[in-house]
């Protein structure tokens, strides 16, 4: 299940994780293809990684964050997860200054008790949300001062207030509601428009700040778990897929599903911002 894609933008890499192996993917763009230049396994399952300035990646791993150094080494981090309580960390993303904020998931069944979690600089924690059915994707608009927040199973997309600089918070309010579809990742363009990978849909959306529907792109591949924005200039969308939850028959039908998709858009994306250790 390929999971949470991120441009590392000094190095020209592209970062991704598959949720279920452990597995952490380092790739280069090679046209509209993404090659593999290199990968890392963790125990359990990932569900998020971001860069820092020095080149060090934090994961977020099932219960609690790794650092992984450039030389190789591994620092263990926060727990964020109780244990025995059968939650993991879901998707992550770091603020305009540079904290890392992840939310949880319950493995299995379902939930009206999952959080969203910011980890300050201190290494403190603080909870933002705690009434969410499956925390997923996160983003911002381009000023830094309104964050987007996904809960897949209730097929919304919150938006709130946000201060980077003392990390004051709103109050959440719905920003698309997707009826009957279910919003999985999401990444916001120069223009604030927002990207959402639509899980069962094979598609991504954007959508303008009013909410309005202005365009969709799909791939063969019906479960569609995140989107970013990736290349030297972030003109490029690159869309990652699962095979999970699929039958035999559609992962027949669908011989692509897993696969990582690249798409050209006009209006680019936003450089992410390192994670600040």
């Amino acid at each position: 299940m390929a999971e949470g894609p991120i441009w590392d933008k000094p190095r020209r890499r592209l970062l991704w994780v598959d949720i279920p192996s452990g597995t952490l993917f380092e790739g280069a763009l090679d046209g509209d293809r993404i090659r593999v230049t290199r990968t890392h396994t963790f125990d359990g399952t990932l569900g998020a990684v971001v860069p820092a300035e020095d080149g060090s990646l934090l994961v977020a791993a099932q219960e609690e964050l790794i650092v992984l150094r450039p030389d190789g080494t591994r620092e263990i981090g926060p727990r964020l997860v109780v244990p025995g309580e059968g939650r993991r960390l879901n998707d992550g993303a770091v603020d305009p200054a540079g904290r890392f904020l992840v939310g949880t998931m319950l493995i299995d069944g379902e939930s009206e008790h999952e959080r969203l979690l910011r980890v300050e600089y201190d290494g403190l924690v603080t909870v933002l949300d705690d009434d969410l059915t499956l925390s997923n994707g996160l983003a911002w608009s381009p000023d830094g001062h309104r964050l987007y927040s996904t809960d897949t199973l209730r097929r919304r997309i919150y938006v709130r207030n946000y201060d980077p600089a003392d990390g004051a918070v709103g109050e959440r309010r719905v920003h698309l509601d997707l009826g009957d579809d279910y919003p999985d990742g999401i990444t916001t363009d120069a223009e604030e428009h927002l990207w959402v990978a639509v899980w069962g849909a094979g598609e991504v959306r954007r959508y303008a700040p009013d909410g309005t529907l202005v365009d969709r792109r799909a791939v063969p591949a019906p479960n569609v778990s995140s989107v970013a924005f990736a290349g030297d200039d972030l003109d490029r969308l690159v869309i990652t897929t699962a095979t999970v939850a699929l039958t035999e028959q559609q992962q027949r039908d669908h011989p692509e599903s897993g696969h990582l998709f690249v798409v050209p858009v006009e209006v680019p994306g936003l450089p992410v911002t390192p994670w600040a250790q």
